[in-house]
């Protein structure tokens, strides 16, 4: 397994994102999503986020993407929602009439921690550290 690093440490640090527009509202389609994920790539490098996987539904979305140990993910998070929301309005104003009132995002999202194994196989390497 290929680790990432920076100065201090080695890491692998995978993370699912759901966010939902707001009431479920049905805006998505594919050009809105792929600005969504162009939008997702360019505020991820100032935070050491990289993306490696993105779909939507009609009324959010799904982001597998990788981050930095010390990437302070909820002042991501924000940065990107209050970015897409005004910019996804702005790009394609139809969006608007969509809306209720002017949110877009929920003001709530899902993460989750994703890694390559369960944590029944860690906690099983753990425990038997140090047996031979």
């Amino acid at each position: 397994m290929k680790l990432d690093s920076n100065n201090h440490s080695v890491f692998k640090m995978y993370y699912h994102l759901i966010l939902v527009v707001k009431y479920r509202k049905k805006v998505f389609n594919n050009e809105i999503s792929e600005y969504a994920k162009e939008r997702f790539i360019e505020i991820g490098k100032n935070y050491n986020i990289y993306l490696e996987e993105f779909n939507h539904d009609l009324d959010h979305i799904h982001v597998l993407f990788k981050a930095h140990p010390n990437t302070e993910l909820s002042k991501f998070i924000n940065a990107y929602k209050s970015s897409t929301s005004r910019m996804i309005k702005k790009k394609y104003p139809y969006v608007k009439t969509k809306l209720w009132k002017s949110s877009f995002w929920t003001k709530s999202f899902c993460l989750i921690t994703s890694g390559g194994a369960t944590t029944k196989v860690i906690k099983k390497y753990i425990e038997t550290q140090g047996s031979k």
